[in-house]
């Protein structure tokens, strides 16, 4: 499937409400599968029906069709718990919507830098943690920032900032590390503008 953004497939780690809307805007938007992880059952089964009323929202004022709405909804498949991180490994773009952490999210950017392929781009919706520190945490063990394995996995980070709620908002931060490379700013920026943000 040729798509013009170019991601054949996005995961989405976090089904709170940020990541229900990265969801969201993703599978209805840019019209690309989405793999959604999150350790509780709960908040996954939370937001899978916060994001059935959000369709039939926007089916009853006429923003979108029900096949619309049926065609999105499809496009979402949660991983399975047993699986977590290792179900993203063949996405093309994560965006990460953890808990504003420094601890977890470095851990999770370590986990996702050794677990995804190394041409995926690994992204984070933090607002508020420094992205060269988690670029950092995206370098493999036994390399160092200088070494071209190094560079390149560090280099695939980068901060997307959706705003809240991101359904409705039509802003995304797009925020570069020290390590973050010019393709990788290039492809964020095209999925940001796929899922319909400026």
């Amino acid at each position: 499937m040729s798509i013009a953004h170019g991601f054949r497939t996005v995961g989405v780690l976090g089904a709170g409400q940020m990541g229900l809307g990265i969801a969201y805007v993703a599978s209805l938007r840019a019209k690309v599968p989405v793999l959604v992880v999150d350790r509780s059952q709960a908040q996954i089964q939370k937001s899978l029906s916060l994001m059935d009323k959000l369709l039939a929202k926007d089916v009853s004022k006429g923003k979108i069709t029900e096949q619309d709405a049926q065609a999105a909804r499809a496009r979402i498949t949660i991983v399975p718990e047993n699986e977590g991180i290792n179900g993203l490994k063949d996405v093309d773009l994560v965006v990460e919507a953890a808990s504003e952490n420094v601890g977890l999210k470095t851990s999770l950017f370590e986990s996702l830098s050794a677990t995804l392929r190394p041409d995926a781009i690994l992204a984070t919706n933090t607002s508020s943690i420094s992205i060269t520190k988690m670029a950092a945490a995206a370098i493999p063990k036994g390399e160092t920032a200088a070494s071209e394995k190094g560079k390149a996995s560090a280099g695939r980070v980068v901060g997307l900032h959706f705003f809240n709620p991101v359904p409705v908002m039509k802003l995304v931060e797009l925020i570069p590390g020290l390590q973050t490379s010019e393709e990788t700013l290039e492809r964020a920026r095209a999925f940001a503008i796929a899922c319909g943000k400026g």
